[in-house]
């Protein structure tokens, strides 16, 4: 249909115009320009902006959430319902840096959207990743599952900082490619989730630290 091609053209613009320029940078006269398109069918396919940005987002999250999902299912399977928590951690981690490094995604459109989502945190996004939180709740489960011994205290903080390196590595991963001299293989996306999963499974695996406050030193 007519209507389909319209709406599917005009996500295929803002995605590229987006991934390239920024989300600030572009505007919705870009987009039907470069979709060719009235600016009447942005606003009747998806309202505004905003709108727009939200729906390629949940659209790229979707299957990423899918794919960790069904690591983690299969893990918990193959446990009898208790994965190892580096299992665990893989299956969190795994799909977005294998979506996101490596030398043919980084050239992708999808993959340079999802890392410009990364760095440019804009409201409707922000709003999507507060909202979007029951698959992070059934890896909180799994890891409570693993590591009985640990409070949920400590679970939510693990898995707040596995979530953190992950992305942290991909929005920084050309940083880190100068300043390691090439010795960091970023293009070796294996080896980058290995270590991420080896970090966070220390972490939570590890003695617990000591949280309290150091005590205050006198002025003299």
């Amino acid at each position: 249909m007519a209507s389909d091609h319209t709406r599917s053209a005009i996500l295929t613009a803002a995605e590229r115009l987006y991934a390239d320029r920024g989300f600030s940078d572009v505007t919705l006269r870009d987009i039907v320009a470069e979709a060719g398109v009235n600016l009447a069918a942005v606003n009747y396919h998806f309202g505004s902006k905003d709108e727009l940005i939200a729906e390629l987002f949940v659209t790229r999250s979707i299957a990423t959430n899918r794919e960790r999902l069904r690591e983690l299912k299969a893990a918990e399977e193959q446990g009898g319902g208790r994965a190892p928590i580096e299992v665990i951690l893989r299956a969190l981690v795994g799909p977005t840096l294998r979506g996101c490094l490596g030398p043919e995604n980084q050239r992708s459109t999808a993959a340079r959207f999802m890392i410009r989502a990364s760095i440019e945190s804009v409201p409707p996004i922000r709003r999507i990743k507060n909202r979007e939180i029951d698959h992070l709740r059934k890896f909180a489960g799994a890891m409570r599952r693993a590591l009985p011994e640990r409070s949920d205290v400590d679970v939510y903080w693990g898995l707040n900082f596995a979530l953190a390196m992950a992305h942290h590595t991909i929005r920084e991963s050309e940083r880190l490619t100068k300043l390691s001299e090439g010795k960091c293989d970023l293009d070796d996306v294996e080896d980058v989730v290995a270590r991420v999963v080896s970090v966070a499974t220390m972490a939570l695996t590890a003695g617990k630290a000591e949280t309290k406050a150091p005590p205050r030193v006198a002025a003299r």
